[in-house]
């Protein structure tokens, strides 16, 4: 069974809104932080956001700051990117992923579980 689920990618115009949702699993969401990445064909998987356990903490990546906004969902044990003013160099796959501490980090190689990613578009 997947742990982590991501769905809401699509194709949508510059300047337009989107809302990427990942479902966690129980056993991961109440004790890990999780986070948003993306990767763009040719490119690294890059930092987006992340959010700490409590929900109390948030980190951006710099290309996202302003414009996009993490969540998380005690209650439907979901976590969510709001994205506004959606760009060309949005595009990527935006993947979720969890990590079994307490602290929020933008480092790849921290995290623990992954989704398989969902597909975000902005194009004219």
């Amino acid at each position: 069974q997947a742990q982590l689920v991501e769905s809401g990618g699509r194709s949508v115009k510059p300047g337009d809104s989107l809302r990427l949702s990942c479902e966690v699993a129980p056993g991961i969401f109440n004790f890990y932080v999780l986070g948003w990445f993306r990767q763009a064909p040719g490119k690294e998987r890059e930092f987006v956001a992340a959010i700490s356990w409590g929900g109390g903490s948030t980190d951006y990546g710099d290309s996202v700051k302003g414009r996009f906004s993490i969540r998380r969902d005690n209650a439907k044990e979901a976590v969510y990117l709001q994205m506004v003013d959606l760009r060309p160099e949005d595009t990527a796959v935006y993947y979720c992923a969890a990590r079994d501490t307490y602290s929020i980090s933008q480092a790849r190689q921290d995290y623990d579980y992954w989704g398989q990613g969902t597909q975000v578009t902005v194009s004219s």
